[in-house]
């Protein structure tokens, strides 16, 4: 009993996170996460662990641990002799002389209470990752159930939210600044919730993969559930009308279908054709959008909406911070100095759509340097989870879902929530830590007591 009452850890807070994560404006919720959180880290810091971390898992949390490392340098007074040699901060540091006054002991950070900000919001991650990878509080297919009831439910809310009469209006939306006409469920973004209902895919086709053949009848009926499940999430994509959705769910429904695949199937080739003709499409349908959700073809007029000039004005602000970057959190204040004020609208900037742009200005060549020793990280574990015959179905639907949303990261920002954090923090906690297979059931092994004709 406790050891199910541990292994269910990691799949609650999920839920709670899928439930509750959806939007920074969410303020009492993202507490109640991050309190969560705090204790999950708590109880992984005190816990006595026999079993030491596998070297993937070791390997992930030092590189975590840099990233946090980084953020906490950033929010170090630093002299007034050294601060405004540092890049971008010249011009600020002229406007105290100005005054008559002297510079101040500023931090590497231009906005320390967001970069203090943005660190309680990994907390969710982190916690997710502690407990998987330290604390082993988790099965598997708990998890994809978890993720998939998360999943489910958003799709019942996102009907509802169409289904209204006046979606302005509506109460089923959760946040005041959404996308009315959209099926957004509990985030405020239609992309975010697309980048869910993506991700949930390749872990409903892990749990058949799972649960073995032996018992025919009992992986057809599973079979026949996991593909109504399936055509529920393709619905759900259908009523989020979010372009990454559309473009997105190909090549992760081919890359999902290797799972079930037998590894000598001849389609295994054709299907990594299908994926990588998938992605370059999706890549360039993306990148060639409005920043609305849904706008598939629609050509973007003010600066507010075109990738192009958001990624033109993020690009001038990181030359000119390098190399230690502006700090974590702060990129609106420092986008909102660059932009081209001729071309504004009352709508704002909050993120570059571009993760890794957004990184390079915040954390500047360290922080580069972090992302892309992460890469490389995330490129093996996938290449192992594939390679193994030990990694199971639920690291390989892991690998896909992770890549999909640093596909999606590209042009938007879903690790900006709890809810996606938590999702990608599981999928590299199942790379890292990878399990077997479980067990065949001995019940399935029983002989079949019907007459086979034949």
């Amino acid at each position: 009993m406790a050891r199910r009452a541990r292994e269910a850890v990691a799949p609650a807070y999920l839920f709670l996170c899928l439930i509750a994560g959806g939007s920074v404006q969410g303020i009492w919720a993202n507490m109640v996460l991050q309190l969560l959180a705090i204790a999950i880290l708590a109880w992984a810091a005190l816990a006595t662990i026999r079993d030491p971390l596998v070297r993937p898992a070791r390997q992930l949390l030092i590189i975590v641990s840099a990233g946090f490392v980084l953020i906490a340098l950033q929010l170090i007074p630093l002299p007034s002799a050294i601060w405004p040699s540092l890049g971008g901060r010249s011009a600020l540091a002229s406007g105290f002389r100005v005054l008559g006054l002297a510079t101040p002991a500023f931090p590497l950070s231009l906005s320390p209470y967001d970069t203090l900000r943005a660190l309680l919001a990994l907390l969710p991650p982190l916690a997710m990752l502690c407990a998987m990878v330290r604390l082993k509080a988790y099965r598997p297919s708990w998890l994809a159930i978890a993720l998939l009831a998360g999943t489910f439910a958003g799709i019942l809310l996102g009907a509802l939210q169409v289904a209204s009469s006046n979606p302005e209006t509506s109460p089923w939306y959760l946040f005041e600044e959404t996308n009315p006409g959209f099926a957004t469920g509990f985030f405020a973004n239609a992309n975010h919730m697309a980048t869910l209902l993506v991700i949930a895919l390749p872990f409903l086709a892990a749990l058949p993969a799972s649960a073995g053949r032996a018992n025919v009848q009992r992986h057809s009926a599973l079979l026949a559930l996991v593909s109504g499940a399936a055509l529920l999430i393709i619905v759900g994509i259908v009523l989020n009308r979010s372009l990454a959705g559309y473009v997105l769910s190909l090549p992760v429904l081919a890359a999902s279908a290797l799972i079930l695949m037998p590894a000598q199937a001849r389609l295994r080739r054709w299907a990594l054709v299908v994926i990588g003709l998938c992605l370059v499409g999706a890549l360039g349908a993306l990148e060639s959008s409005s920043i609305r959700p849904g706008n598939l073809g629609t050509e973007a007029a003010t600066s507010v909406e075109s990738r192009e000039a958001i990624m033109k004005t993020t690009v001038a602000a990181t030359r000119d911070f390098l190399p230690f970057g502006s700090g974590v959190g702060t990129f609106r204040p420092i986008y909102d100095l660059y932009e081209d004020h001729d071309r504004t609208t009352s709508t704002y900037v909050i993120h570059a759509h571009n993760d890794y742009a957004e990184l390079a200005l915040e954390t500047g060549v360290p922080g580069v340097a972090i992302l892309l020793v992460f890469l490389v990280w995330w490129g093996a574990a996938v290449g192992r989870a594939w390679r193994s015959a030990d990694a199971g179905p639920y690291a390989r639907a892991a690998s896909i879902a992770s890549a999909a949303i640093l596909v999606h990261s590209l042009a938007d920002f879903p690790l900006r929530t709890a809810a996606i954090s938590t999702c990608f923090a599981m999928c590299l906690a199942l790379l890292a830590d990878r399990r077997a297979a479980p067990a065949a059931n001995p019940s399935e092994l029983r002989p079949t007591r019907h007459v086979v004709l034949g």
